[in-house]
């Protein structure tokens, strides 16, 4: 069975049953398979049960709202999550993905916008599992190996969300150059979200938080301003010494 075979289960949690139908209908349309849950505690234990590859979230939800629900996720799994809310409000999409949201859609959406937004996320997954098996050391504190997602600061092991794998992986890859924010986004992320500057902002701040000695003042992923980002150039440092 090839890759592109194998169906891909997708969970959607909604208390809303037309909006739950409706999502089942285009996501089952574009080839994927799909569960469901309509509160909190079903999405709990259809996670447990199912083992989905990517869930759907609403935040409004009367039992658990979707914040209190991805907090419970994120204690002991990181499958990807894609929150649906109501509110345009930076704040609320700004908190989930504080607290480990893969991407958020905000409601009223088109079928083509969802299922390009799943497929993005399922991408930046797969994508991250796949990189090289090369392990490589930065420095005497920092040593990374994409193939087993395991990152390692003064031998202790860091966890790591995939899309942040897939930034440092992209970072370390281009390491001693200057990277735009538009570059960024296109290759972490994709051309769906060329319109979303504040990921790229949010998650250097989460590398910066997990990696550096001093977040304050990072060493590994320098700002070059009003252009982007740098990652040091770990490979040159060390020719030099």
């Amino acid at each position: 069975m090839t890759a592109q075979s194998i169906k891909r289960r997708i969970l959607i949690v909604d208390d809303e049953e037309r909006m739950v139908r409706f999502i089942r209908l285009n996501l089952e349309h574009d080839g994927f398979e799909v569960e469901e849950a309509f509160n909190g505690r079903q999405a709990l234990d259809k996670l447990r049960q199912t083992l989905p590859d990517l869930i759907i979230l609403d935040v409004m939800m009367p039992d658990l709202s979707g914040f209190e629900v991805l907090r419970m996720i994120r204690e002991s799994n990181d499958v990807p999550v894609i929150m649906l809310t109501a509110k345009a409000e930076e704040d609320d999409r700004v908190n989930g993905l504080e607290l480990g949201a893969d991407d958020y859609i905000t409601k009223p959406f088109s079928p083509r916008e969802l299922v390009s937004r799943v497929r993005a996320v399922l991408r930046r997954t797969v994508d991250t599992k796949e990189q090289t098996s090369q392990v490589i050391e930065v420095d005497e504190r920092l040593k990374v190996d994409f193939s087993r997602r395991e990152v390692w600061i003064e031998d202790e092991l860091v966890k790591l969300r995939p899309t942040e794998y897939r930034l440092l992986y992209h970072f370390m890859q281009n390491a001693g150059w200057v990277i735009s924010h538009d570059q960024i986004l296109a290759n972490v992320w994709g051309y769906e979200y060329r319109d979303e500057p504040h990921y790229v902002r949010l998650y250097v701040n989460y590398l910066r938080q997990k990696l550096e000695e001093d977040p304050a003042n990072p060493k590994y992923i320098l700002t070059e301003r009003g252009v982007g980002y740098r990652f040091v150039d770990y490979k040159r440092e060390k020719d030099i010494k």
